[in-house]
């Protein structure tokens, strides 16, 4: 009898039900797009670590991000490539310059990489197949995922061939696509090879290297060999990483030494806050207009465990009712905001688990709250 008296009680009064649907709604769909956005965050920094081939990565100890890494000496990687286990070596150069719109020749900031074509250390859709492109002076790949604000580059390289335009006041053109996607810290990127990068950079020293990529021979314990070249390479202008280190160092950047993994943290709670408040408002209304028929359920014997239960019960109900509409909602967020940002918003099956789990505990925290009102049921109040 307890689970239909809790569903009579939520539905005697439709309005208030989908208000209370509605405010469990927007509270959940404000959660899901702040862990939508915190996750995208760290999942799209991490893009570029992780694209990287090799088993050891040496980077400045001045580098706090692949955002924006500093240069440093190339004798360091030929150091370690002395070492016995090192099989190969690659250097890998970023940095960002002024692209020109093709279309609206207007400019924006675009990521660049370059490397040898000779020794590929970036593993991404396009790039291994284009690699005698970017042999060619002044050729570069695109990245078909760039925010639109760059133009349309893949159309109008598909419709009309090598598209031309300018980075850093220098011409250039994109024979070439590739896919890798915005972030938050670049709308879009360029590929192409170590010549041409130099020739975007012309101030640039040659004899510096933003990343050092080693390969190491079969059988090589990679934890093993990262700390037998820090102790080779004496001077603590450079660190050594494994991959799995390299994608946490930069995943460690964004979560602990910027302010926006904390933002997103506080509108999540702050969602969770706003939901909270909403279900405790409907659940104290509904407990205090039944408040004679709660009392006279504990005339005729109904205790306070049972008046109890039927308040949680409403609030578990709130919950699930209320989750649904918001899943629905937020899936379709999730799909606009990806196709307009190129970040990796997707609804996955442990966020949505998370968002339901922290639905219920907001509707149960409300209905804890709630049921104060309750004690004050007396069987009095029916006379």
């Amino acid at each position: 009898m307890k689970i239909p008296l809790a569903w009579h009680q939520l539905f005697h009064e439709r309005m208030r039900l989908l208000a209370a649907i509605a405010g469990i709604a927007f509270a959940d769909v404000l959660i899901f797009m702040q862990l939508g956005f915190k996750n995208a965050l760290f999942d799209s920094a991490v893009r570029v670590p992780e694209s990287l081939q090799g088993d050891l990565f040496i980077l400045s100890t001045q580098t706090d991000t692949f955002v924006n890494p500093t240069p440093f000496a190339s004798r360091r990687l030929y150091q370690a490539m002395g070492n016995k286990a090192v099989s190969e070596g690659t250097s890998l150069y970023i940095d960002i310059n002024r692209w020109k719109n093709p279309e609206t020749k207007a400019s924006r900031q675009i990521y660049i990489m370059g490397f040898n074509p000779v020794s590929n250390p970036i593993n991404l859709p396009g790039v291994e197949e284009n690699l005698d492109l970017i042999k060619r002076p002044d050729v570069f790949l695109f990245d078909r995922d760039s925010r639109e604000e760059f133009g349309p580059v893949p159309a109008l390289l598909a419709a009309d061939g090598p598209v031309f335009t300018e980075v850093g006041n220098r011409r250039i053109q994109v024979q070439g696509l590739f896919t890798l996607g915005s972030s938050f810290g670049a709308d879009g990127t360029l590929i192409t090879s170590d010549l041409n990068f130099f020739r975007l950079f012309p101030s640039r020293d040659r004899s510096s290297i933003d990343v050092g990529i080693l390969q190491l021979k079969p059988g090589q314990d990679p934890e093993v060999v990262a700390e037998q070249i820090r102790r080779e390479l004496t001077g603590g202008d450079v660190q050594v990483f494994t991959k799995e280190k390299l994608v946490q160092y930069e995943l460690n950047y964004w979560q602990t030494r910027t302010t926006i993994g904390f933002v997103f943290g506080l509108g999540t709670a702050m969602g969770f806050i706003v939901g909270t408040v909403i279900v405790y408002q409907i659940l104290y209304t509904d407990v205090s207009d039944h408040l004679p028929e709660y009392a006279t359920l504990k005339a005729i014997g109904y205790g306070d465990r049972y008046l109890l239960g039927v308040v949680f019960q409403e609030a578990l109900l709130l919950a699930v009712i209320g989750f649904l509409p918001s899943f629905g909602l937020g899936v379709l967020l999730y799909t606009n905001t990806a196709r307009a940002t190129g970040l990796p918003l997707i609804m996955t099956t442990a966020r949505a688990l998370t968002v339901l789990i922290m639905t219920i505990a907001m509707c149960c925290i409300s209905g804890a709250i709630a049921v104060g009102r309750l004690r004050a049921a007396d069987p009095a109040d029916i006379f």
